[in-house]
């Protein structure tokens, strides 16, 4: 209760929001690093608060970005046995001890998701959040998944698989977007944002 508590009141001044999930084993020499740092960079520049999970790698690109882009740069750090540590780029950082507060912020405060390469924990996030849109607990928001290459395969077995054998709605597989493109995923975003205007209301699922 006390990190809903800490959290909400830290963030409660955000206006709009994106967040950015990926693996923290990234490199800074990878052009996923620093095709997030771009984007980050552009998010702040076009007056969104970018969010992460505060870490190394993706994380810190985003954080990165979005703090040369002179943008609120939010990093929801856990505490973790191996790779996970706090980096020096979110200037609003919040620390975590459970997963399922700190996934809960994520969401609540974020109007686009951008999902670049990662391991369990991205797909854990990924299909989290899709799963809140598929069945309307939270708004039709972005989900972009960033590199066709590495998705590519994820969403070949959905469709193969998952949509032909009935698990999931013919129509589901259209709420995400594909892209290799920083400029695509800013216009999705800034798309919906003009469509819709920033959020005004916490999302149904935590009302």
């Amino acid at each position: 209760m006390a990190e809903f508590v800490d959290s909400f009141e830290t963030m409660s001044g955000l206006q709009k929001a994106v967040t950015i999930f990926g693996s923290a084993r990234t490199k800074p020499s990878d052009p996923f690093y620093i095709s997030t740092e771009e984007l980050g960079r552009t998010l702040a520049k076009n007056g969104y608060a970018v969010i992460t999970g505060g870490g190394p790698g993706i994380m810190e690109a985003a954080n990165k970005g979005a703090a040369r882009g002179k943008g609120q740069s939010v990093g929801l750090n856990i505490t973790l046995p191996h790779e996970q540590k706090g980096n020096r780029y979110a200037n609003m950082p919040i620390n975590f001890h459970y997963f399922f507060s700190r996934k809960v912020c994520f969401v609540k405060y974020s109007m686009g998701f951008v999902f670049m390469p990662g391991g369990f924990g991205t797909l854990d996030e990924f299909f989290e959040v899709l799963t809140l849109v598929q069945t309307h607990r939270i708004s039709r928001f972005p989900l972009i998944l960033f590199g066709t290459a590495y998705w590519s395969g994820l969403l070949a077995w959905i469709e193969e698989v998952l949509k032909k054998e009935g698990f999931i709605s013919p129509k589901d597989t259209s709420l995400v977007i594909l892209t290799d493109s920083v400029e695509e995923a800013m216009s999705v975003i800034l798309d919906y944002t003009h469509r819709v205007g920033p959020p005004k209301t916490i999302p149904p699922a935590f009302a």
